[in-house]
């Protein structure tokens, strides 16, 4: 007789179920895997061995044989060397057959029988919820798992702790959400001294998650801006929070027994590679863009990256999702983030000191910013030139709002936009507003009307920038708090627009 448990198999992010057979036949004694395999799950045979033998569980001299369905579907990972174990002990009536069909696992086995931690928990507590089975995972992914309030979730710490929950002998209580607890941060919008017009656009690109490019000399704070992002961004909510995580579990990120509700900050190095950036590689694991996932992807020096990496943002940034493609699959990660770019005017840095430009301007900064492609740069809903700070403006006091007095402006924009689309969930900001929706929400007065169409004939926006300004435009209304977009809320959202683009 054949016994059945269960596991998963991950595509993106999602957990496919994975039925888990085993078999005892006559025949010479021999441990096959067979169900498409990988190295690690082959090599699972010699771990599954060597825990029983440390719990004094012999093997029978038979010929075992383990089938891992659908065999078409590729298995990779450590994860299915728990639910292979539980198939045995169940085929050799080690525990009841009936209790391991209801049940998914996942884990890695060490020789001694500890269960060592693997990713992709919270994936695989879906997959378990969605099919009404329970879900055994090691200990330290149980608060992560446990999240899923859907299916109760058993973390044993050996197979000692599963054998016995198993068997009845000593039942496990069901694991806890838990929820990472991180210092508040001590970086404040009032260290920076100046750049008072950087901070309003650093507002508004929180409050409707706008897209933000910052240029301006070495020095000038671009880096120290971003950091300071994060500050004012409102905590996740309970749906954002198991989005990012579901990612972050399958990148292995979740290490300290929970989720947190602080929105990721990535800020990836202008070496990074494609797939570091987009996604692939072995396993095809998320990249850089979907790591950001509901918070904020900062690239410093924005065109020191190479040009085929620059370009493969452009569809994520419109999307939110990215696509890996593969022979046997297409796997799709969501990206929904807010990228804040920053660069130098020109590849000494020193375009608008007439003191220490180099003797090739203007071309040097034309050349250097043209990395930067139109398509591209036009999906920049705010552009900025930061100027640099004069050394006596560093002695002074510090000015203007603190981070905490910026964070209470977004998160009642933000709530604003919560409410405003409660009727589309596929739309939960300003910036994924379009069509219809973008048409009701953003609709200028007739002043504001007449202003915009001035300013898409004299500066030629294309219908994304107009469609950009709109969406803009409706943000600093919110965080005004005004029912309608007029013209003074345009004006400013043309001018974060048109700025930069007529300074080159």
């Amino acid at each position: 007789m054949v016994a059945r448990t269960y596991t998963v198999a991950f595509e993106g992010v999602e957990a496919r179920t994975v039925e888990v057979q085993c078999a005892l036949a006559a025949g010479m004694p021999s441990f096959a895997i067979v169900g498409l395999p990988d190295k690690a799950v082959s090599e699972a045979r010699d771990r599954v061995r060597a825990a029983l033998a440390a719990l004094s569980i012999a093997l029978p001299m038979r010929r075992i044989t383990v089938n891992l369905s659908p065999a078409d579907l590729p298995k990779e990972g450590s994860h299915f060397d728990l639910p292979i174990a539980i198939a045995l002990l169940a085929a050799i009536e080690v525990v009841p057959r009936e209790e391991v069909e209801g049940l998914v696992s996942i884990g890695e086995l060490a020789l001694d029988g500890r269960i060592v931690p693997v990713v992709g928990a919270l994936p695989a507590a879906m997959a378990a919820a969605a099919e009404d089975r329970a879900l055994m995972c090691p200990k330290p992914c149980g608060a992560e798992a446990a999240w899923v309030a859907a299916t109760q979730v058993f973390a044993p710490a050996t197979l000692t702790e599963a054998l016995r929950h198993l068997t009845g002998q000593q039942p496990l209580d069901p694991a806890r959400p838990g929820e990472v607890e991180t210092p508040p941060t001590v970086r404040d919008l009032r260290d920076v001294k100046g750049q008072e017009r950087a901070k309003r656009a650093l507002e508004i690109a929180a409050a409707g998650r706008h897209h933000l490019f910052m240029a301006g000399p070495p020095g000038s704070g671009k880096s120290m801006l971003a950091a300071r992002l994060p500050g004012i961004l409102p905590p996740l909510s309970a749906l954002e929070a198991l989005e990012t995580s579901m990612v972050h579990s399958l990148s292995g990120l979740l290490s300290e027994g929970g989720i947190s509700r602080n929105r990721p900050f990535r800020e990836p190095h202008h070496t990074a590679s494609m797939a570091a950036m987009i996604g692939g590689g072995r396993g095809a694991r998320p990249g850089e863009v979907s790591l950001a996932h509901n918070g904020v992807l900062f690239m410093d020096e924005f065109p020191e990256f190479p040009r085929p990496v620059l370009e493969t943002l452009r569809q994520p940034i419109e999307t939110g999702e990215v696509v890996v493609a593969r022979a046997n699959a297409h796997l799709r990660y969501p990206c929904r983030f807010l990228l804040v770019a920053a660069a130098n005017p020109c590849r000494c840095g020193y375009l608008g000191d007439p003191a220490r430009a180099c003797a090739r301007v203007p071309q040097c900064g034309e050349e250097y910013l043209g990395r930067i492609s139109g398509p591209l740069m036009d999906r920049f809903d705010l552009r900025i030139e930061v100027p640099a700070v004069d050394w006596r403006d560093l002695d002074l006091p510090a000015a203007g709002d603190s981070s905490a007095t910026v964070a209470a402006r977004v998160a009642a924009a933000r709530a604003i936009q919560t409410r405003r689309f409660a009727d589309h969930p596929q739309i939960r900001v300003n910036a994924e507003a379009e069509g219809v929706v973008l048409d009701e929400i953003a609709a200028p007065d007739a002043e504001g009307r007449e202003l915009l169409g001035k300013v898409a004939a004299r500066f030629g926006l294309t219908a994304r920038g107009y469609h950009r300004v709109l969406r803009t435009a409706r943000t600093i209304a919110d965080l005004e708090g005004a029912d309608q977009v007029r013209a003074p809320h345009l004006a400013e959202a043309v001018s974060y627009r048109l700025t930069f683009a007529a300074a080159r």
